[in-house]
């Protein structure tokens, strides 16, 4: 994984040229845009295990068939490797956003995630409904107004529900 600086650097080595004005300009507005990054996941992160038992819970509200005898979030061991694995998938949601990329998402965490997913049974649809809980409520902890770098932060907002969904398609 490599952050904007290396990318710029690493792309202006390999074609022999200098760092060009407009690359200049984006890291400018990377930079400027670090403070929304850090409070977004700064957010997100005190609020992580609030999301993912939410999420879960509103989940097995909708499939109680997950939580009933044979579902696959059935006894306890199995409840708590499912919360284990939405507060994964979330922690990794963070690392792309404070990266503004989603290298580290894929390569660490979505990566072989499916296959494991259909190896064990577990219904990828119900992982990708999870996942897109814990979306709605990150962007809706995210972007509170209140204590909050001041600007306009929809184009995060886009970005962080991007993540999200690129984490609830690689396991539905």
């Amino acid at each position: 994984m490599l952050d904007g600086f290396s990318k710029v650097v690493a792309q202006a080595d390999a074609q022999g040229q200098y760092i060009s004005a407009g690359q200049l300009d984006a890291l400018a507005a990377m930079v400027a845009d670090g403070n929304k990054r850090m409070d977004t996941v700064n957010r997100i992160t005190s609020n992580s295990s609030t999301i993912v038992a939410n999420a879960a819970r509103a989940l097995f509200a909708e499939q109680p068939n997950l939580i009933a005898p044979g579902g696959n979030a059935y006894t306890s061991r199995r409840m708590a490797a499912c919360l284990r694995d939405m507060e994964i998938i979330l922690r990794y949601v963070t690392y792309a956003i404070f990266a503004g990329d989603a290298s580290v998402l894929d390569d660490r965490c979505l990566n072989g995630l499916r296959e494991t997913y259909l190896a064990l049974g577990t219904p990828g649809s119900s992982v990708a409904a999870g996942v897109q809980k814990m979306k709605d409520a990150a962007i809706a902890i995210a972007a509170d107004k209140n204590g909050i770098t001041n600007g306009d932060c929809s184009a995060l907002m886009s970005e962080v529900a991007g993540y999200f969904d690129r984490a609830a398609a690689a396991v539905g």
